[in-house]
């Protein structure tokens, strides 16, 4: 029962997405090391689909992951993924020309995404400050996600593929056996020919216990809380608004706002919960672009975002060790190109190549290779 074809580290969604593509071609067995998957990065995302983010790989990958999106398998959800919520990208008058480099380069993969004059603007938003906004980029096709019902519909169908779940199996030892692996855990001994490392944040550090070159992953804070909204007007449908520079950002959720100062500090693997000099930086910035009033934050954490020197997904099978393949440094994009990084996973172990129809979208196999960061 201990024994497969695929053995992935890290229940999170990069984990659970590849593991239920995988699961079509073999046995596999999903390893995580807490008492629940998505404990750390993944249960803390903001939850926003945005094609106008991340450079040209994470653009394409998230463009081929929308598909999905929009139009799940009938069994993996009884509830839409994807939900109505606009972006706005707003700049005070020194930061015009970032937004108009900004608007270029998102037109080249999102047509839609529009220039917006400060007066609608302010009809999407009408707590933005008049002395502050001078332009805005709008985003019409930018969603919210449902984060949760993503993640359990890739668990739930990974266990419907016959897959198996060990939680609080964290991983002591790896090494080579014969033409496979043998993985040490605190739930006992697994065998497999091919190790997926999922881990995320902890990714280099499997790395290490298999015997790998890093891939200098970086692992980095970000804050996020929840604050009340204006009490004299329905602020439900306004889009996320979100800095130019991203210095800050807010959108609705769940009758409240959610805010965050957009920060990338880098830590160590860890555990890792909110500064308060983050939040009070975030209330700052926000409260000299809008009218909103931050008085009582009523929620507030942080989670890691992880990415490697080019911050770009490391997918690929590591150049030196046979059988052992990377699946990191999703970064804050984990979510929402999880659909389009999972199949890409799993045809690169199963086949070698990319799925046509990323290779047809400028994708190669060598943009997301471990290769590109290992030194020989």
């Amino acid at each position: 029962m201990n024994t497969c074809d695929f053995l992935v580290i890290g229940a999170g969604i990069a984990g659970a997405s590849a593991a239920y593509e995988l699961a079509v071609h073999g046995r596999v067995i999903l390893l995580e090391r807490e008492r629940l998957p998505g404990y750390h990065s993944t249960g803390r995302s903001a939850a926003v689909f945005t094609e106008n983010y991340g450079n040209a790989i994470i653009r394409r990958l998230t463009v081929a992951s929308r598909p999905f999106l929009e139009n799940p398998p009938a069994e993996f959800t009884t509830s839409p993924l994807l939900s109505p919520r606009q972006m706005l990208w707003i700049a005070r008058e020194d930061q015009q020309p970032t937004l108009a480099t900004t608007l270029t380069e998102a037109q080249k993969f999102v047509p839609s995404i529009q220039a917006v004059d400060r007066t609608e603007a302010k009809r999407l938003c009408p707590s933005l400050r008049d002395d502050y906004l001078a332009a805005a980029i709008l985003e019409p096709e930018a969603t919210d996600m449902d984060v949760h019902a993503i993640h359990q519909g890739f668990l739930s169908g990974f266990r419907h593929r016959k897959g198996k779940l060990e939680n609080e199996a964290e991983v002591i030892r790896l090494a080579r056996s014969g033409s496979g692996w043998k993985v040490q855990t605190t739930k006992g001994q697994f065998n497999s020919g091919v190790v997926v490392n999922a881990a995320g944040a902890w990714c280099d550090a499997v790395g290490k216990i298999a015997g790998a070159r890093p891939i200098g992953l970086t692992p980095k804070r970000r804050t996020a809380f929840i604050f009340d909204g204006p009490t004299e007007c329905d602020f439900s449908s306004w889009p996320v608004v979100i800095d130019i520079d991203e210095q800050f950002y807010f959108k609705p959720e769940s009758g409240r706002i959610l805010a965050s100062p957009a920060d990338e500090t880098p830590m160590s693997p860890c555990d890792v919960y909110p500064e308060e000099y983050d939040i009070a930086l975030a209330a700052d910035r926000i409260q000299k672009a809008s009218t909103l009033s931050i008085r009582h934050i009523r929620r507030k954490w942080a989670g890691l975002r992880s990415f490697v020197a080019d911050k770009t997904p490391v997918v690929g099978r590591d150049p030196f060790l046979p059988g052992f393949f990377w699946l990191a440094g999703q970064g804050g994009y984990g979510i929402m190109t999880s659909p389009a990084v999972a199949r890409a996973a799993a045809s690169l172990i199963v086949e070698g190549c990319l799925p046509k129809d990323l290779a047809a979208a400028g994708l190669t196999p060598e943009d997301l290779s471990p290769e590109r960061l290992q030194s020989t």
